[in-house]
């Protein structure tokens, strides 16, 4: 008799015990619906208990191994992250004013900002995660990356390991060379004897191509980021650096006796990298993105951080070098002095759309003619 009370006794311990252990694993949802089946008897509540903490746990397991997370944003459609309500962001911290550290160790900059909105409007909090450039790409590809955002430009190379946004910015790759350099225009590179470039940049690329296919070859040589090529270039180690006009300007502006040679190196598009699998993420952060673009947040987060009129000195001077060059018309015969928009228009009659654009930002920048634009 005593025997059957102890077993009854132990029984009914182990019974309350996993219902314990089952309701500590389950969600306010599954709390809630235990409340309204308390009649249910101890055994079945039991079994119940079990079965749902085996599930969760089972379902845990699953997610971890996945290393995904189920998201549904509001009119964004569905799509996964690596972790659920958040979304990483792979970047390198060293190429101001896209990405890099203020004096608190913050994270800020273009990218930063844009993504940081992209974030809230998929009902996400961005996580920065700062990391070799030449990992940006690769760490979203394996999936261990949300996106990618690193003054990143869309090249037919890197849309064979992730697919691409929209483009949000234009960037122009830029010469840093020292002020009594005999460097004086991108054509006058090739007698560099070496030219410093940031690893797995666009730059970079483009520098390290073959003489025949417009490169310089071994003269390009690759630091881990901007600031260590500006470096060597004040040390004369290379005479001189290729990258983003942006945080060539940064740089500059941060070193004497450095200056940016007014002939652009190359312009290109920036963009959003995304896991080529991650379709739903692709359309929800384009969509996004898309949006912020329509309702000006994109361009004052660009206006914040550039100088916009020396960056209209420098489109400027990129698209009159691009329409001379579609009518045939030598680019040193333009303009001589301050390549004056009123002796352009006279040559090239699709000026005019050009001289709109400009004058849009001039108005916009508190300048009011062509030759202050020039000579900021």
């Amino acid at each position: 008799m005593n025997k059957k009370i102890t077993a009854i006794l132990l029984a009914a311990g182990m019974a309350v015990s996993m219902a314990g252990c089952g309701s500590s694993s389950s969600t306010s949802a599954a709390s809630s619906a235990s409340s309204s089946a308390a009649s249910a008897s101890a055994a079945a509540s039991a079994s119940t208990s079990s079965s749902a903490s085996t599930e969760t746990a089972a379902s845990t397991s699953s997610a971890a191994s996945e290393t995904v997370a189920s998201t549904s944003g509001e009119g964004y459609g569905d799509f996964t992250t690596v972790t659920a309500g958040e979304l990483h962001m792979a970047t390198n911290a060293a190429f101001p004013p896209y990405e890099s550290t203020d004096g608190n160790g913050n994270y800020t900059g273009i990218d930063v900002d844009i993504a940081t909105e992209i974030a809230n409007k998929l009902g996400l909090k961005l996580v920065v995660d700062d990391m070799e450039f030449s990992s940006v790409i690769t760490s979203v590809q394996g999936g261990k990356e949300d996106i990618a955002m690193a003054g990143l430009t869309d090249t037919p190379e890197r849309e064979q390991n992730v697919n691409f946004t929209d483009s949000y910015a234009t960037g122009v790759q830029s010469i840093i060379v020292k002020e009594d350099s005999d460097i004086k225009s991108a054509d006058d590179l090739g007698n560099a004897s070496a030219i410093g470039c940031q690893e797995g940049t666009t730059g970079y690329i483009y520098c390290s191509e073959s003489e025949e296919d417009g490169g310089y070859g071994d003269k390009a040589i690759s630091y881990p980021n901007g600031a260590t090529a500006v470096q060597a270039l004040q040390q004369g180690k290379v005479d001189a650096v290729v990258i983003d006009n942006a945080p060539a300007q940064e740089f500059v502006k941060a070193n004497e006796g450095l200056k940016i040679l007014d002939t652009p190196y190359v312009e290109e598009q920036y963009a959003i990298g995304v896991n080529k699998k991650n379709e739903g993420l692709l359309n929800a952060v384009n969509k996004a993105l898309n949006e912020l673009i329509d309702d000006g947040t994109v361009q004052s987060i660009l206006d914040k951080y550039i100088n916009t009129v020396n960056m209209a000195a420098v489109f400027l001077y990129v698209w009159i070098k691009r329409i001379s060059e579609i009518y045939s018309i030598q680019f040193a015969e333009l303009s001589v002095e301050c390549k004056s928009m009123i002796t352009v228009s006279k040559v090239i009659t699709h000026i005019a759309l050009v001289q709109k654009w400009v004058n849009d930002l001039l108005t916009r920048s508190g300048y009011h003619t062509y030759d202050t634009c020039i000579r900021v």
